[in-house]
């Protein structure tokens, strides 16, 4: 079973999906976010996804912002609606920042693809922690 990452933003959500080993992490697609539900719909059967991982935007202290009561809201309507699936939050500081370190964005392409990188680097952090945790 697969891993899915989800950039959720105000207009476009980027998407990143695991292998089924869920070790590695690679950008999917940036949907509008009106239509996520569709998007989310046909990818969970098609990929045979377990868990959605959701970008938990914090600001830098930590603290709660209105993008992260956004976040948190189009989180738990989803699960009410998606609810076979494992919801997870977590932390996305800094994501978008190192998509925009690894591909500038120069055009409206570019801009979209970069949601679905930040995406992908949230869903490594994400795998990393789970590869740790079975270490221990």
């Amino acid at each position: 079973m697969k891993i899915l990452a989800l950039d959720v933003g105000d207009v476009w959500t980027g998407s990143a999906i695991s292998d089924a080993l869920g070790i590695l992490a690679r950008p999917h697609k940036t949907v509008p976010t009106a239509d996520l539900e569709l998007f989310l719909s046909e990818t969970i059967g098609s990929e045979r996804i377990q868990t959605i991982i959701v970008g938990y935007p914090k600001t830098m202290r930590g603290t709660e912002s209105i993008q992260t009561k956004k976040v948190e809201e189009m989180k738990n309507k989803l699960e009410q609606q998606f609810d076979t699936i494992e919801w997870r939050l977590w932390d996305e500081r800094l994501s978008s920042k190192r998509a925009d370190s690894v591909k500038r964005a120069k055009t409206k392409e570019d801009k979209r693809m970069s949601h679905s990188i930040a995406a992908a680097f949230i869903l490594d952090s994400y795998l990393t922690f789970i590869q740790a945790q079975k270490s221990l």
